[in-house]
């Protein structure tokens, strides 16, 4: 379970910064008293345009980022007091992770799996898994560097999720992949939803949110403007395509 309680993300500004942002306020909040749940068995999804909050805010729940004030819970863990039992229980895929181009899929999963202390066993039973389920051992003996994107983003995907985390965070997974890898991930996605994991995605792309969202979160100039199932998010939209009602409603705020 992630428990997100008026956090805020405040970053002071330069004179450079403030020129750019055409303002005179030594300081801007990216992210202000945000709160939301997101619970087992359900695929949360948050959206936003782009420099709205929303990596921020993700950021943040993966303890890359820590939060000016407010509180953000992991699975009843602190990103605050407790990062590393956080760490323990979270995959966090993201668009701008590198991978080590010498090294083969194989090495670097094992590399994670050895900073999580696996075992060998449970380590193997798990690549295994995660190598099938992503089509991974087509391309298991080569190196990174001699990959494609989609192949890549597969591999990021089984290093973040070695561990099996009950916590998956995917921020925009499919940015830039053919149609056959990105349904591939969006099959992972509803796998974890059927394993009873707590699943946070953002995306983009509306129609993979309409076919993967039980709730919806909207984020817009570091403020959350909507949050509720994505049941009444279609019947708000009322006639509307879901891509015009998501920018009316930013547009509104």
């Amino acid at each position: 379970m992630i428990e997100v309680s008026d956090v805020v993300k405040q970053y002071q500004l330069n004179k450079q910064q403030k020129k750019e942002l055409q303002t005179t306020a030594n300081s801007i909040n990216a992210v202000n008293k945000v709160s939301f749940t997101c619970t087992p068995g359900k695929v949360f999804s948050l959206l936003g345009p782009n420099g709205a909050g929303k990596t921020t805010t993700l950021r943040m729940i993966a303890t890359i980022l820590k939060p000016s004030s407010g509180n953000i819970q992991v699975n009843g863990h602190s990103v605050a007091n407790a990062p590393n039992d956080v760490r323990r229980s979270i995959g966090f895929l993201t668009g701008s992770t590198n991978l080590y181009d010498r090294l083969t899929p194989g090495e670097i999963v094992k590399y994670f799996a050895d900073l999580y202390g696996m075992d060998a066993t449970t380590f193997k039973q798990r690549k295994e898994v995660l190598f099938t389920r992503l089509g991974i051992h087509e391309f298991a003996k080569k190196r990174i560097g001699q990959m494609s994107t989609g192949m890549k983003q597969k591999v990021s995907i089984a290093r973040s999720m070695i561990h099996n985390p009950s916590v998956v965070i995917f921020d925009e997974p499919t940015s830039g992949l053919d149609v056959i890898t990105a349904n591939s991930i969006i099959e992972l996605i509803r796998q974890c939803k059927q394993e009873q994991k707590t699943v946070i995605f953002s995306s983009h792309i509306m129609s993979e949110v309409d076919l993967l969202s039980d709730e919806l979160a909207i984020i817009s100039k570091g403020n959350l403007i909507f949050n509720d199932t994505m049941q009444n998010f279609r019947q708000q939209a009322a006639g509307q395509s879901l891509t015009e009602a998501f920018i009316n409603l930013v547009n509104a705020n």
